[in-house]
């Protein structure tokens, strides 16, 4: 730890509105590969490897879709795209872009939730 820091970050975990909680649990686990790892009071938390995700149920609030640009919440580094993007493919998951190369040296697609959020997933492909 550096000692001008005084703290050290142990992971991160995202925290997402949605309309219906169980509808939206059920998404992250059924197709996109989340588990579980504590629920209660209106939020449910996931994870799936080192991504985990805090959904939090309020059903009067604007959602992503109409945030626009500001509805990508995260970009997630992963190995082997190519298994993660036939994974999502074989299990029906929609609004999944195309795989691209990037001009900063990422191989990445994008899907969009069934509540709006946007999620980046991408792959290094420039030697280190």
């Amino acid at each position: 730890m550096n000692e001008k820091q005084g703290s050290e970050i142990l992971y991160t975990r995202y925290v997402l509105v949605v309309k219906d909680l169980s509808k939206s649990v059920n998404y992250y686990k059924s197709l996109l590969g989340f588990e579980t790892w504590r629920e209660g009071e209106g939020f449910h938390f996931l994870k799936r490897g080192k991504f985990s995700l805090m959904l939090g149920e309020y059903p009067n609030d604007i959602s992503a879709f109409e945030t626009n640009n500001h509805s990508y919440f995260a970009y997630i580094d992963v190995e082997n795209i190519d298994r993660l993007y036939a994974e999502f493919m074989s299990k029906g998951v929609e609004n999944l872009s195309e795989i691209d190369v990037k001009p900063w040296g990422q191989r990445e697609f994008s899907l969009q939730t069934i509540d709006g959020h946007r999620i980046m997933f991408g792959q290094d492909i420039l030697e280190k």
